[in-house]
């Protein structure tokens, strides 16, 4: 654990919260925009560590929870097509589409296959000329390059059995929505620490000027998190607004230029759908027209399909950090690991799967059970 232990050090903990508790003289809300992060903070109990007054919501930082359902009834059109491979992360397999998942889709029959990287398709693509192979290419900035990469190999291979369902989005468009929306009382945010190691943290300047919020760029561990979160109120005190970066060990203010280089070669902005969120402009990647004859979307015509959230499903709501996943009626009830209603409840880096996980839902009583 070394190297680690310093990052989740009690003590150390313990100085932060008081140093928190001392400075802060009014009520604060601040977002964490990553999965990871929030897992963190259920996992660890910093919310219910810090004062009275400081609240932490949770943002649309899990990939898997705000890819669109349109999206993922596309993947499973195309994933039941007899000549056709489709190739995905495990943790998008049983994600709710209108009618079922690609787990499902697999148990009857489909060949859905776990892949650890879309590189590994490549090979799948070498191995079976005969067939169509098809990658899922969800995520933030963060997996990106790699889904360029594997785009980029297989033309150069000429690989034209390979191509990707693209649903790519990207962060800094998804705070400027939040903080656009009337429902916001979002006042500072805890930035997403794997994002800005590829992107780096120059794009949120002008998000933190143009609104006047802190956002400090942050790790993942508890200490990163506290830290983080002093230096966000602290800025929330002292009337500032600026980026600051807690987590210098791993993110540069330029990010992997390697890597945006890549991703710009290969894609280039778009619209985007959010699940539970709706269209963002500009907040996802799509492939540029040079590599068309990887688009699956174009491939295989998939058209544009008229999709509706289970009404019970309050995942929009927790993506923008309005209501929590205890808030909802269906939470640890209809709605739990076993029988999702929603994306945030499936994902390993989902809301509502944090709080079930660490027995939130036996804790805290839903508002339909407190009325």
């Amino acid at each position: 654990m070394k190297y680690l232990d310093e990052y989740r050090d009690e003590a150390l903990a313990k100085t932060i919260v008081e140093e928190i508790r001392r400075i802060v003289t009014k009520p604060w809300v601040l977002m964490e925009v990553c999965g990871g992060q929030t897992h963190s903070i259920v996992k660890y109990g910093i919310d219910r560590l810090l004062p009275e007054g400081v609240e932490l919501v949770h943002g649309p930082g899990c990939p898997v929870c705000v890819t669109s359902l349109e999206m993922i009834d596309k993947a499973l059109e195309i994933a039941r097509r007899p000549e056709v491979i489709f190739c995905s992360f495990g943790d998008m397999l049983r994600v709710p589409g209108s009618e079922c998942d690609l787990l499902i889709l697999k148990s009857r029959g489909a060949d859905v296959r776990v892949v650890y990287s879309p590189i590994d398709c490549l090979k799948i693509a070498r191995a079976n000329p005969d067939r169509k192979v098809v990658f899922f290419a969800i995520g933030f900035e963060t997996t990106a390059p790699a889904n360029a990469m594997a785009v980029w190999q297989a033309q150069k291979q000429g690989l034209t059995n390979f191509s990707i369902l693209v649903s790519h989005v990207l962060v800094p468009p998804s705070i400027s929505s939040i903080l656009q929306s009337p429902l916001n009382r979002v006042q500072g945010f805890l930035g997403p620490g794997h994002v800005c190691v590829v992107m780096g943290y120059r794009e949120y300047e002008p998000l933190s000027a143009r609104y006047k919020v802190p956002i400090v760029i942050s790790g993942f561990e508890p200490i990163d998190i506290l830290q983080g979160t002093l230096m966000t109120i602290r800025q929330l005190e002292a009337g500032e607004a600026k980026v600051e970066n807690q987590y210098p060990r791993v993110v540069s203010r330029d990010g992997n230029k390697v890597a945006q280089n890549l991703i710009n070669k290969v894609f280039e902005v778009g619209d985007r759908k959010w699940r539970g969120v709706g269209s963002i402009p500009k907040s996802g990647y799509k492939l540029r027209f040079e590599f068309r004859d990887h688009d699956a979307d174009r491939i295989f015509d998939t058209r544009e399909i008229d999709t509706k959230e289970p009404e019970e499903c309050i995942s929009g709501l927790v993506l923008r950090g309005v209501k929590k996943p205890h808030d909802c009626p269906a939470f640890g009830t209809i709605c739990n690991p076993e029988h999702p209603l929603g994306a945030t409840m499936v994902s390993a880096e989902g809301a509502c799967a944090a709080y079930y996980a660490y027995g939130r839902h036996l804790q805290e009583p839903s508002l339909a059970q407190a009325s």
